[in-house]
């Protein structure tokens, strides 16, 4: 409690001096990233395509007069009760006469007006529909990124050692701990892009040894939507989404996030992949097709994935995989012998019809590897997917009537004849409140090795669960956004030897009296039940473990080019094993950002205090372009970075930035390979962007 008051007393310091200010590009675009990515408390995340559709509108907003229900969902900012709205004011009354048109509209709020603004416009003139040849080549973009990062502190991985023992170790890399990456691409509009993606993870060698062709990972794509009845094809690397990702799903898909009500899946089908995950991905061609209100997509892929490929010893010829590596990491002799020896095959189709307020469809997916998938069997994981092949079909729907919208996907599995269901419905009750409920139903033995539903869990299996979700503007300056969340898990899970039940409870309000200036609280409780921590060798029994988050963050500028942001945020977890552990972070941000000047700056200073890593807590940091970073914040100690972009020529662009963390109570970070025998880590990452 003191470490709480001394932190609190710091915050309203800070907050004497404030003054509002206005957004722009970069501002509100990061802002629209961070409610994204700090949701999904991971450091590891890739949200480029999110990245690329927010840029790309706020420069050429969507035009509201002659833009479809595809383009609209695309945004990721409106619910379908809302694009129905709009969709049938533009039947009944015709064209918008301007952007203030869109207050008659029954569920659009003033908050979703500001919140759309940057992202559309009205306008008489119709925008070309098709993709012309000509106009694509002058018009379209062609941008290079080459991007290095580093940790400069040494690790033990990277000791130098003989070539015998470096041979018959896994505990150490052939390569540098640089981080290399490569970008080309050339777009037009949404219609068309063509890539090449190309990585370096650090200890992964480079133009030698192992990795003779250069970057250990390469992608490139071609692709292009917008014709009448070819309406997108995929040529090269790209992601597949189908109904509400119990089937299928490549790629990001919003959860439980601040937004309450934006919990509906909105499928693109088709789309280029230009991250660089090693893994969730295709390879090989896609197609869309459509001839009126229906439209049929067929997908084909074969690629490499990393597993432990071994030989049977009483049938020599017969091979399996043991486990599958889905890290993309190839640095040790271990990962390297892992590398692309398993094949994999997937084919698929959906069928769809498509009115403004009805979509249905309905798909089937197969998936084979090339040898036998069989990895060890214990109690949590009988049920998981063992063998060579998988069909699943699945059948999906979202239905629009007056303010309501239904929507869900009942998805089968061949394998061990595995069921998930998956249902919701959004409604709005005035422009002020909306609401939604999802209830899932996942059964244990569900298998498909590619989706993204709605869950409490990482995989669309053993789960049922409850969401109900409240959003409501009390006033035009203030909000309110709640969830509650009942969960339950049938069988066993890892870490979880016995059936299991929780909770997670969610309140924020904000305070918003103009575009300048936000204000919001938090609180969220989690409650999960794990394995005890007292083992006296005999049954383990399960305990619950309660998390609650508090967090107070404030937003302002100090003067026209000036932004500030102050967060303090406190969790506490209480488990029966371990006893009430805690933890705090406040961190104070400074952003630099005139409009008239070349030069941004970013800096931030962070002190935070836990008692375990149980009590770590994530927050955003601002990086170079399409570079998304999320840590986790543990132990005891101060994080500081500075972030500088600078633009010159108009056409090329620098991002440099250098963060240290240094622990009080740590003499050494990490373990095996990745220890550092010091209290401090750094991180150095430096990019240059062309544009042509």
């Amino acid at each position: 409690m003191e470490r709480f008051q001394k932190y609190l007393t710091t915050v309203l310091v800070f907050l004497c001096s404030i003054y509002i200010f206005s957004q722009d590009k970069e501002e509100i675009i990061q802002q629209r990233i961070e409610f994204i990515s700090e949701q999904l408390e991971s450091e590891s995340i890739d949200l480029t395509n999110v990245l690329e559709i927010l840029t790309y509108r706020f420069d050429k907003p969507l035009n509201l007069n002659n833009c479809s229900k595809e383009d609209l969902q695309e945004l990721n900012l409106l619910t379908d009760v809302q694009i129905n709205d709009l969709l049938l004011h533009r039947e009944l009354y015709g064209k918008l006469i301007s952007i203030y048109e869109l207050q008659s509209l029954t569920y659009w709020g003033l908050n979703t007006i500001q919140l759309l603004r940057p992202f559309i416009k009205v306008d008489d003139k119709l925008d070309q529909l098709h993709v012309g040849l000509k106009d694509a080549i002058k018009n379209g973009k062609f941008e290079i990124f080459l991007r290095y990062q580093r940790v400069p502190e040494f690790k033990n991985g990277f000791e130098d050692v003989s070539d015998s023992l470096q041979e018959n170790s896994n505990s150490y890399y052939y390569g540098n701990p640089d981080r290399y990456y490569t970008r080309f691409r050339y777009s037009y509009r949404t219609n068309l892009s063509i890539g090449l993606t190309a990585e370096k993870d650090p200890g992964e060698e480079f133009f030698q040894g192992t990795q003779k062709n250069g970057f250990d990972f390469y992608s490139a794509h071609a692709f292009f939507k917008g014709g009448k009845y070819l309406k997108v094809a995929a040529l090269g690397d790209y992601q597949v989404q189908i109904g509400q990702g119990l089937n299928f799903w490549s790629g990001y898909a919003f959860g439980k996030t601040a937004d309450v009500t934006n919990v509906k899946r909105t499928a693109q089908s088709l789309r280029p992949y230009t991250s660089v995950d090693e893994t969730r991905f295709l390879r090989g061609a896609g197609v869309e097709v459509g001839y009126g209100k229906f439209s049929l997509m067929g997908f084909g892929s074969y690629k490499g994935i990393d597993a432990s490929v071994i030989t049977d010893t009483l049938l020599e010829e017969q091979e399996f995989a043991s486990s599958i590596n889905l890290t993309g990491l190839h640095r040790t002799n271990s990962e390297l012998a892992r590398k692309n020896t398993l094949q994999e095959i997937i084919g698929g189709a959906n069928l769809r019809y498509d009115t403004r307020t009805l979509d249905l469809g309905v798909a089937s997916v197969y998936q084979r590897y090339d040898n036998p998938y069989n990895k060890e069997t214990v109690p949590y994981n009988q049920f998981d997917f063992r063998g060579k092949d998988n069909i699943s079909t699945s059948l999906d729907y979202a239905w629009v009537i007056r303010n309501f919208n239904f929507f869900g996907e009942v998805a089968h599995s061949s394998y061990d004849n595995g069921w998930a269901q998956l249902h919701g419905v959004l409604f709005s009750l005035d422009r002020r409140a909306s609401m939604s409920i999802i209830y899932r139903d996942y059964q244990r033995n569900y298998q498909t090795f590619y989706n993204n539903g709605f869950s409490e869990g990482s995989r669309t299996q053993n789960e049922r669960g409850l969401y109900t979700a409240l959003k409501f503007n009390l006033t035009k300056k203030w909000s309110i956004n709640t969830y509650a969340d009942v969960f339950s898990f049938p069988w066993l899970k890892y870490l979880v030897e016995a059936p299991s039940e929780g909770h997670e409870l969610f309140i924020q309000p904000t305070y918003k009296p103009n575009r300048e200036l936000e204000i919001y609280a938090r609180f969220r409780e989690q409650k999960r039940q794990r394995n005890s921590r007292f083992n006296d060798g005999t049954v383990t029994s399960i305990e619950d473990v309660i998390q609650r988050n508090y967090r107070f963050n404030f937003s302002y500028k100090i003067t026209e080019g000036i932004r500030l942001k102050t967060r303090l945020e406190y969790v506490t977890v209480d488990r029966e094993s371990v006893g009430l552990e805690s933890g705090m972070i406040f961190t104070q941000d400074f952003i630099y950002r005139p409009k008239s000047s070349p030069l941004d700056l970013s800096l931030r200073y962070a002190l935070f205090d836990t008692d375990s890593y149980d009590t770590r807590i994530y927050t955003y940091e601002s990086n170079a372009l399409y570079v998304f970073s999320v840590p986790a914040y543990y132990y005891k100690g101060s994080r500081a970075y500075a972030l500088i972009r600078y633009t010159f020529l108009r056409k090329i662009d620098v991002w440099v930035k250098y963060g240290r963390n240094i622990y009080a109570n740590r003499s050494s970070l990490g373990s095996g390979s990745e220890m550092i025998n010091q209290n401090t880590r750094s991180d150095i990452t430096v990019q240059l962007r062309f544009k042509i």
